[in-house]
């Protein structure tokens, strides 16, 4: 249950030391030397020096908690920032930048500063966590198209192709729009990703780099998939055009509904919540509708631990500005 009162998210001091159960549940760890001896490091009491602050006697320098976090630097007190971890953990389809500067009490450019960091905490690394699914198990994969792409593709007419018609703003329909491929395990994780061209090349690189090969498959009818289906284990495909979403076959429940549904709480977030998104930007929002689907109630997992795991994945990331012909600064 969420308590608004709890000091994590009123006294700093708390939230720290709420931070540092989190990170460090057996003791201070240098993040500069990776130092864990507690005989070599030492806490810093002098009255110039702020609370929470260590130092270590291995690599002779100054550390905090949030040293190696994207809240490293931040003059933005540390129990807003759990606090804003935690809303927007918890919130299903997002929490905007508006609405965290009015419950919060920052300006809104500090609350999307925020809030884009929190995303960064928020990515999960694919690379180190393997593909999705595997023997016996069922992955779904379709795409979607979201918003207009700030880079408009121009394509060439098949104007000569019998009984070829525009649609009725005159443009490609989906082909001006963003494109988003997202996979989904069947009681597992999904994973979303912007692509700048959806063809056969580009979303097989998505699927063999994310989803194993012994895998079974589900899609739609799109020829997106026809040849990539092929190595895995099994394709099943449901015919959306003729108005079949669902199959049964050989005891085999056959669609594609289940990465539809990430879909749906994706799109309704991103209209409904945050209303515009820089294409720029747009690969942290689906990390960050990942993350929380990833954690979902139905896992058993509640708003308390997924806002625990946020805090957790925030080390060892950075997010920093580079301005043109200046320097980084975090």
């Amino acid at each position: 249950m969420f308590d608004i009162t709890n000091p994590i998210y009123t006294d700093a001091d708390k939230a720290r030391e709420h931070l540092e159960a989190i990170h460090w549940p057996n003791g201070p760890i240098c993040p500069h030397c990776g130092n864990v001896d507690p005989a070599r490091i030492t806490k810093m009491q002098g009255k110039s020096t702020r609370p929470g602050v260590y130092k270590c006697n291995e690599c002779r320098k100054p550390f905090s908690v949030t040293v190696g976090t994207v809240f490293e630097r931040s003059h933005i007190p540390i129990n807003k920032w759990v606090l804003a971890s935690h809303l927007m953990a918890a919130s299903k389809k997002g929490m905007s930048a508006h609405q965290l500067h009015r419950m919060l009490g920052v300006t809104y450019k500090t609350a999307w500063f925020m809030a884009h960091r929190i995303r960064e905490a928020m990515k999960e690394d694919n690379d180190t966590s393997g593909p999705l699914g595997g023997e016996g198990k069922t992955i779904e994969a379709d795409e979607t198209y979201i918003g207009k792409r700030e880079t408009p593709r121009n394509y060439a007419r098949p104007r000569a192709r019998k009984n070829w018609k525009p649609t009725k703003s005159g443009k490609a329909g989906g082909a001006q729009k963003r494109i988003v491929v997202g996979l989904v395990e069947r009681g597992g994780k999904s994973r979303m990703f912007h692509l700048n061209d959806a063809t056969k090349a580009t979303v097989r690189e998505v699927l063999v780099r994310n989803a194993d090969r012994q895998s079974i498959l589900y899609t739609d009818e799109s020829r997106l998939y026809t040849e990539t289906g092929a190595e895995y284990a099994k394709h099943g495909t449901t015919k959306h055009s003729a108005g079949e979403y669902v199959r049964y076959e050989d005891g085999a429940v056959i669609h594609s509904n289940t990465i539809e549904s990430v879909f749906s709480v994706f799109k309704r977030g991103m209209v409904g919540v945050y209303q515009h998104c820089g294409e720029a930007h747009l690969h942290r929002y689906l990390a960050e509708f990942d993350f929380r689907y990833n954690r979902r109630a139905a896992l058993k997992i509640s708003d308390a631990e997924r806002a625990e795991d946020l805090l957790r994945g925030a080390r060892d990331k950075r997010l920093t500005y580079r301005r043109i012909g200046e320097a980084t600064y975090s």
